[in-house]
């Protein structure tokens, strides 16, 4: 392993951290261009995922902003879909389609900065209607590819303003832990065992203090808005070169 990898774990740990992600789409690219087998790299991407967004989850549901009401309708299809999406087969050439596609993604999400809108009343069975399919087509993603599916999630209960941003971030750190724990489950289904937790353990090291640092930088004075900006350049950059193969 590369002595580079595991630094640049530890800098997209702090980056993603900082606004309640886990850095998914970033570590597979990283994977991906210090050439790690594709077939591994799920499983690799999804325990660091883990690690980094069980402090999120833990603040965020002592300072109360996990709205289990919000959040259920979109974990009860993306919990089964992330463990079938784990358990299935892609080829190299569509996996990286599927994650640089997951990179632009991630990307604009992180040149907008924090999102902001008036929240709408809230309205269960309304939630209920979109949450369930969004759930599903989320969960599938993210135990396919190895992501959480947060990055997605948070800017999407924002606009259509069912969480202020708080609470958007606590309901994506909770999608984030559930779908990487259930598409894990799905990728050690189809793979009979796990990753040898050695030969990653410092990039797991790394992501762990990167999580720790970024959740209390985003508390700070510090510009999250220019780090993001930073950090969205450089997975820009990692996405064209998974595009182009």
């Amino acid at each position: 392993m590369s002595p580079l990898l595991p630094f640049l774990f530890f800098v997209t740990a702090v980056l993603y951290s900082m606004v309640g992600l886990g850095g998914g789409s970033t570590y597979l690219a990283l994977l991906a261009l210090f050439s790690f087998s594709y077939a591994s790299m799920p499983q690799v991407s999804l325990m660091c995922n883990i690690i980094v967004v069980v402090g999120g989850v833990w603040f965020f549901w002592k300072s109360g902003y996990v709205r289990w009401r919000l959040i259920l309708p979109f974990v009860i299809t993306s919990i089964p879909a992330a463990y079938w999406g784990g358990h299935v087969t892609i080829s190299k050439k569509i996996f990286s389609l599927l994650l640089g596609v997951s990179l632009l993604v991630a990307a604009l999400r992180m040149l907008l900065g924090e999102i902001q809108k008036t929240k709408t009343p809230f309205d269960l069975k309304k939630i209920f209607l979109w949450a369930l399919p969004m759930g599903a087509g989320l969960g599938f993603l993210s135990g396919l590819v190895g992501i959480g599916g947060g990055i997605y999630l948070a800017p999407l209960l924002i606009l259509m303003g069912w969480a202020d941003s708080k609470e958007a971030a606590a309901a994506s750190s909770v999608f984030i832990l559930l779908n990487s724990l259930s598409g894990l489950a799905g990728q050690y289904l189809k793979v009979g065992s796990f990753y040898s937790i050695q030969e990653i353990l410092p990039l797991l090291i790394a992501v762990w203090m990167g999580g720790q640092i970024g959740s209390r930088i985003g508390s700070q004075y510090i510009s999250k808005l220019v780090i993001q900006r930073v950090g969205a350049c450089l997975v820009f950059f990692a996405a064209a070169r998974l595009l182009m193969i």
